[in-house]
């Protein structure tokens, strides 16, 4: 059963259903122990579980910590990337992980991007071509406890600033003609 702070009014589509599914049976994210539980039709929100299991149980008999960092991973930027659409390119650019206490018991996480977290990226990126925007995971148990707390930076920039900025950065710094006057 899933804990109270799981509910949402948000509905999952049959699209969002399948992505889902995919991407629960993705290798990369399998191997975390990670399983998605839902995800919003509108990628607004995503809702994770990590276990303890053969996958995810370190040396001392507790979930571990790579797990929950890896299980947790991709999604700010996927969500982004299908909220934002296709004049954006989203990347993500850091990440922290500060345990809080040790998991022996399963850990969820619920993810969501507000209007007003949208709002304020897309006035931001539109005011200086790019930005970078923070993001909080928490994994908590089934009673609300958090036992860790992660960080995203994930850089969301205009396609058209991006493409300008990556065409500066690859333009030789220095060039010299050997040519004959």
């Amino acid at each position: 059963m899933k804990p109270e702070f799981l509910k949402t009014i948000k509905k999952e589509s049959w699209k969002s259903w399948w992505f889902r599914l995919l991407m629960n049976w993705y290798p990369m994210y399998f191997g975390t122990g990670g399983k998605i539980l839902f995800w919003a039709a509108d990628s607004t929100e995503v809702h994770l579980r990590l276990r303890l299991n053969i996958w995810s149980y370190n040396y001392v008999g507790t979930i571990f910590g790579g797990s929950m960092f890896s299980a947790a991973d991709p999604f700010y930027m996927v969500m982004l990337l299908k909220v934002l659409g296709n004049d954006y390119v989203v990347w993500d650019k850091a990440a922290n992980i500060r345990f809080k206490k040790p998991a022996k018991k399963t850990l969820y996480t619920a993810l969501k991007i507000t209007n007003e977290s949208l709002e304020d990226i897309k006035k931001r990126v539109e005011a200086h071509g790019h930005t970078t925007y923070d993001f909080v995971i928490q994994w908590l148990d089934n009673k609300g406890v958090v036992h860790a707390e992660i960080e995203r930076h994930c850089y969301i920039a205009s396609k058209e600033f991006y493409q300008k900025r990556k065409g500066l950065s690859q333009s030789p710094k220095l060039e010299i003609n050997f040519s004959k006057k």
